[in-house]
């Protein structure tokens, strides 16, 4: 088991910067690809960031590549760095882990994740 709990939200203002954290315990956190997900209201869960278990590959939805920045410790510990916020990525962002070891495979697909945090509410206004 995995409990993932993220934060680091808020509100802020288009172009602002705002870093959230997805704080990991339980079974071998460290072996694992982690995931970022967005879900806006009225619309569906939508993939934003991988990272795979050792850091060494990640992958981002078109959307967000050059502005976002996903990363990991060794430990328990995933960040999503996001510069230059727009409006549109307003949502209720969630951390997730695979439930498989020591994969590279940095899946898009939200049912790939197993564990999955509470959320956590960015709001950007214009």
């Amino acid at each position: 088991q995995v409990q993932l709990v993220e934060s680091g939200g808020g509100l802020v203002e288009a172009g602002a910067s705002l870093r959230l954290s997805c704080a990991a315990s339980g079974s071998a956190f460290s072996s694992r690809t982690m995931g970022w997900f967005r879900q806006a209201p009225g619309k569906e869960r939508e993939f934003v960031a991988a990272i795979s278990w050792d850091g060494s590959r990640t992958y981002y939805a078109d959307s967000v590549k050059g502005r976002f920045t996903i990363s990991r410790d060794v430990k328990s510990t995933v960040w999503l760095q996001m510069n230059s916020l727009k409006p549109e990525d307003t949502a209720v962002y969630f951390c997730a882990a695979r439930a498989d070891y020591l994969s590279l495979t940095l899946s898009t697909d939200e049912y790939a994740y197993r564990y999955w945090g509470q959320g956590a509410q960015v709001t950007v206004s214009s």
